[in-house]
């Protein structure tokens, strides 16, 4: 009796493990994979609200646990070798002057704002005007990891733990 009921749970296991149902539906749209994006050349814009600032969306989405990093670019070492700067940061000023660039962002989208201790517009060219930015975007699978990461103040250390080619950089529309 023992061996016909293994015989029978045997033969049921194999029937129910090889059974098909019909197809779920389609899953959420693809998210983006660790990559970097680039804002060349922008002037900040202004609004009452949030000051000085630019904004963008992200096209696709970003995913939920996702790193986002932005850097500034601050200068060149030479024609191939630009100097970036992750922020938020603080650039002291003579006279006690203090310029801060910070960030937000959701899966959406973006804001890069900048703010000082003083009228920005007096320094517009230096802090405002034709400002270059990239974003790297490192997925939750990445982020969530405590072991071996990078220093973030390093753009290239963090191009190069996450296998990032940013010899294609995207470039992103902002507002």
């Amino acid at each position: 009796m023992k061996k016909i009921l293994t015989l029978f749970a045997i033969v049921g296991l194999i029937a129910f493990t090889s059974c098909e149902g019909p197809e779920g539906p389609p899953g959420l749209p693809g998210e983006s994979a660790n990559e970097v994006f680039e804002i060349l050349n922008k002037d900040f814009g202004y609004n009452n609200t949030d000051g000085f600032n630019i904004s963008g969306t992200f096209n696709p989405l970003i995913g939920d646990a996702s790193t986002v990093l932005v850097y500034r670019l601050v200068g060149t070492i030479d024609a191939n070798t630009p100097i970036w700067q992750l922020i938020p940061r603080t650039i002291y000023l003579s006279n006690n002057r203090e310029v801060d660039y910070d960030y937000d962002f959701s899966r959406e989208d973006f804001k890069i704002y900048v703010r000082g201790n003083y009228d920005l517009e007096t320094t517009a060219a230096d802090f405002l005007d034709n400002q270059t930015f990239r974003i790297v975007i490192i997925p939750g699978s990445f982020s969530n990891k405590s072991v071996n990461k990078p220093d973030y103040s390093d753009y290239y250390a963090v191009i190069a733990k996450y296998g990032i080619d940013d010899s294609n950089v995207k470039k992103i529309t902002t507002k």
